[in-house]
């Protein structure tokens, strides 16, 4: 059992990264240091609209809090949650009283604000995120937040997980439209339905209309897998990287040139994301691509607190 009086006198934070795919978290203390870190179930602020999706985040949070407490009690937590719109008031509580803590000691944002202080200070450049959706953003030297696109999943997100997923599954099913058998010749509707359970529409359908939205973007990694042997999935790998730098333009014409940083899990997939993305800005913009460590900024931000 852990001792939960050592948490409490290191003063430790707790960060908490939520996408569609997984929530991160990460254990740190106040110089700094990361003590433990881990990931458990996909989470959304937008599951707090039904009665079935608050109890999945409460079950989410529940086996996120058991491994925390493994290794001290945070005294304060800091959590981004993708599809944040002012819902603290059901989550806070929820999350202090997992952690015996008072709800003050909860700070709850939008996943991107961590995502984006895991890379810049306010006013240094602009962040591109692509996890299942995608989003740009920019936090201004007074703290305010700006950003471009990240208006989810069913309105656009363009070049992320859930966008590949469903470019993927559309250019399958019009091909099948068009010469029924066709996807016996490609190697991305062979991994895609490998995915899905098979062939027959009946399992693309319950795939994509039965899934949360995480889980049907994890499709893009059998459009990554395949994009070096199956010209489709290089092409919309391609089209997402476009998408991406789209984000970066419209921050760009509204702010001015800034340095760019391109993270996130779909950014990951392959490198013809980050070259079509290259290829899409201006020669002058500076582009890195970076690995996410948001739950990590988020719990040193938590213990500093």
């Amino acid at each position: 059992m852990p001792n939960p009086d050592i948490g409490e006198a290191r003063a430790l934070g707790l960060g908490i990264d939520a996408g569609g795919t997984r929530t991160r978290w990460a254990l740190a203390a106040r110089e700094g240091a990361v003590l433990a870190e881990g990931e458990v179930a996909g989470l959304s602020a937008l599951q707090m609209c039904s009665a079935e999706g608050r109890r999945g985040a409460a079950e989410t949070f529940a086996a996120l809090a058991a491994a925390v407490l493994a290794h001290g009690r945070p005294a304060r937590v800091r959590a981004g949650l993708t599809g944040f719109g002012g819902d603290g008031e059901a989550l806070a509580p929820m999350l202090a009283a997992l952690f015996d803590i008072g709800a003050p000691a909860v700070a709850l944002c939008d996943d991107i604000e961590i995502a984006y202080l895991a890379h810049f200070e306010p006013g240094q450049g602009y962040l591109v995120y692509a996890g299942t959706g995608s989003i740009g953003a920019w936090i201004d030297p007074d703290g305010r937040l700006h950003r471009a696109g990240g208006r989810g999943v069913t309105l656009d997100d363009g070049g992320g997980g859930f966008w590949i997923a469903r470019e993927a599954m559309r250019h399958i099913w019009r091909g099948e439209d068009e010469c029924p058998g066709r996807w016996r010749d490609s190697p991305m509707a062979h991994a895609v339905f490998a995915q899905v359970g098979g062939s027959d529409w009946r399992f693309s359908r319950q795939f994509v209309y039965g899934q949360q939205r995480g889980a049907v973007g994890r499709l893009a990694l059998a459009v990554a897998a395949t994009a070096d042997s199956d010209p489709a999935a290089a092409a919309i790998l391609h089209g997402a990287g476009v998408e991406l730098a789209r984000l970066a333009r419209a921050l760009e014409a509204r702010y001015g040139a800034r340095p760019v940083v391109l993270s996130g899990r779909a950014a990951e997939l392959h490198p013809r994301v980050f070259a079509a993305m290259r290829a899409a800005l201006p020669a002058a913009t500076a582009l890195t691509r970076s690995s996410s460590v948001a739950h990590v900024a988020a719990a040193r931000l938590a213990a500093k607190a």
